[in-house]
């Protein structure tokens, strides 16, 4: 299982704005506390706005905060929304146009176990939370992150 950067990238920015607390952040700032791209990270953030997780506000005195409590952003359903895909292998995407077909899909199991092990992993993910993520050490966090 491989996440991809933008799935990465939304759950550094989540957790740099836990440790932040209610103070704004940039994204200037957290590309540079994490040493990466501010155009991706622009994207990654426009996303998490889209979606309830991050308030943007624009102009003088704007920036970035959690739009809800830690404790109701559950990590599971962050990935879910940020992958594009987790067909783990070609049969697992075989519902999608253009997609490679196995020869043995019809007769292989290993298609439902790996289906199976997607839910699990996701199951084990859906049990945490941003606060369980930072709870214990915001202020680690912050020393690690450069924040005041």
């Amino acid at each position: 299982m491989h996440l991809t950067r933008y799935s990465d990238y939304s759950l550094r920015v989540l957790i740099f704005l836990a440790a932040k607390g209610q103070e704004n952040s940039t994204i200037p700032e957290i590309a540079g506390a994490y040493g990466i791209s501010r155009t991706h990270l622009t994207k990654v953030v426009q996303l998490l706005g889209q979606l309830g997780y991050v308030l943007t506000v624009r102009g003088r005195g704007g920036g970035l905060t959690l739009a809800m409590d830690p404790s109701q952003i559950r990590i599971g359903q962050v990935l879910r929304r940020t992958e594009e895909s987790f067909a783990l292998v070609d049969c697992l995407s075989s519902e999608l146009p253009g997609a490679r077909l196995c020869k043995i899909t019809p007769a292989c199991k290993l298609k439902g176990v790996l289906a199976e092990a997607l839910q699990a992993f996701l199951g084990v993910l859906d049990q945490y939370t941003l606060a369980d993520i930072v709870h214990g050490r915001v202020a680690s966090l912050r020393h690690l992150l450069r924040l005041a």
